[in-house]
């Protein structure tokens, strides 16, 4: 009995045993499967994909067969092209659809809202192409500021055909006028002066259209020299001097001197030449235009004041697009083209400045022009605390 009972005892240790070491690997085996990761989703980008797509410049979508996102470009998030992992545009989804039915690469330009939050559209080009037998690829690139340039461009084009039909109809009427006056001398003069005028307005117009077509490809950054402001100012002064005489307008100057910009002298010349002979033309007789230079921090102002008729509030924000007039009628009898002011704007841009304007009606108008001030040499004033008013001989 003593011997049986000690077998049973051995027995029952030995089953004991077992049980808790199946416990334990039990455990441990339980433990390995939850520290093993889950495997790998089965559209798995191929090896140096990643790279490509980090280095283009359009938006990148790489799609599975469930046309679930598997990476996208951060560009491709905030265009808002996908959102949770899905294509968010139902154009761009219709075209993956079709490029995954028959895997024939295809493209589709789009509008596509910029945001939720707002109405400015987004023109893209969209690409959808097989990556392999499991993923696509979607390329999208904004094309939104080369089809703007191009509206521009063709605006442009339109208003010069329209402008320049103007002078071109009148000269051929008054031709004519001429032709049937012949017996009338001084109807002849009088169509003969009329010709002159239109003759002129229209060399104006288009040695403006040449300067501002000019300006597209003429940099000043790409080679910029010092100039001298109290040289621009100057040769600005020049080219209304004579105008100014006719209309009885006394031109003056005064401000900081010796103060440079980097840049292109001719251009700057043009910028501030139209600046004060929109403000002679638009003056009366027996009043004042001055212009005025100074340094403020790291900027030159130049201003240009007149004691003219003003430029309603309404109208400000408009004056420095192309071919706005304000007051048509007295633009055309001044032989303005609308084009002055559209060019100031682009010289200041392009030399990294900018163009405001401060008006009353009645009480004149005030054309600020800023541009970034040269490394000024040792002794340099400031140009804060010098008078305006010096007039020119």
């Amino acid at each position: 009995m003593d011997v049986d009972a000690v077998t049973a005892g051995a027995l029952a240790a030995c089953v004991g045993a077992a049980v808790g070491l199946a416990a334990g690997l039990a455990f441990k085996a339980s433990e390995r499967a939850q520290r093993t990761p889950l495997p790998e989703r089965t559209s798995r980008v191929p090896e140096g994909v990643d790279e490509v797509l980090s280095v283009l410049r359009s938006s990148a979508i790489v799609l599975d067969s469930a046309l679930d996102v598997v990476k996208a470009s951060p560009s491709a998030y905030a265009f808002g092209l996908v959102r949770h992992d899905r294509l968010a545009v139902p154009e761009l989804v219709e075209l993956t659809e079709r490029v995954r039915r028959d895997g024939q690469i295809r493209e589709v330009q789009l509008e596509i809202p910029r945001s939720r939050d707002t109405t400015q559209t987004l023109y893209v080009s969209a690409r959808v192409a097989p990556l392999n037998s499991k993923l696509l690829l979607a390329l999208v690139e904004d094309r939104t500021h080369e089809i703007r340039v191009d509206e521009v461009r063709r605006d442009f084009v339109a208003n010069v055909s329209h402008e320049l039909k103007t002078p071109v109809g009148a000269l051929s009427l008054l031709a004519e006028a001429v032709e049937d006056a012949k017996d009338d001398p001084e109807a002849v003069q009088r169509f003969a002066e009329r010709m002159q005028r239109e003759g002129s307005r229209l060399t104006r117009l288009v040695q403006e259209i040449i300067d501002l077509s000019r300006l597209q490809y003429d940099d000043p950054v790409q080679s910029p020299k010092p100039v001298e402001i109290d040289d621009v100012v100057e040769a600005a002064l020049d080219r209304s001097r004579v105008e100014a005489e006719k209309r009885k307008i006394r031109l003056t100057a005064g401000g900081a001197p010796g103060l440079r910009v980097l840049g292109n002298i001719e251009q700057l010349v043009i910028a501030l030449g139209n600046l004060v002979e929109n403000a002679v033309n638009y003056s009366p007789p027996n009043t004042r235009v001055a212009v005025g230079v100074r340094r403020r921090d790291d900027l030159v102002e130049i201003s240009v004041t007149d004691q003219g008729f003003g430029i309603a509030e309404t109208e400000l924000d408009r004056i420095f697009e192309r071919f706005y007039r304000v007051d048509p009628a007295r633009s055309r009898a001044t032989g303005g083209t609308g084009l002055g002011l559209s060019i100031v704007k682009h010289i200041a841009a392009s030399h990294g400045g900018e163009v405001g304007v401060w008006s009353v009606q009645g009480a004149g108008s005030t054309f600020t022009l800023r541009l970034p001030l040269h490394p000024h040499r040792a002794g340099q004033p400031s140009g804060l605390d010098t008078p305006v008013g010096k007039e020119t001989p």
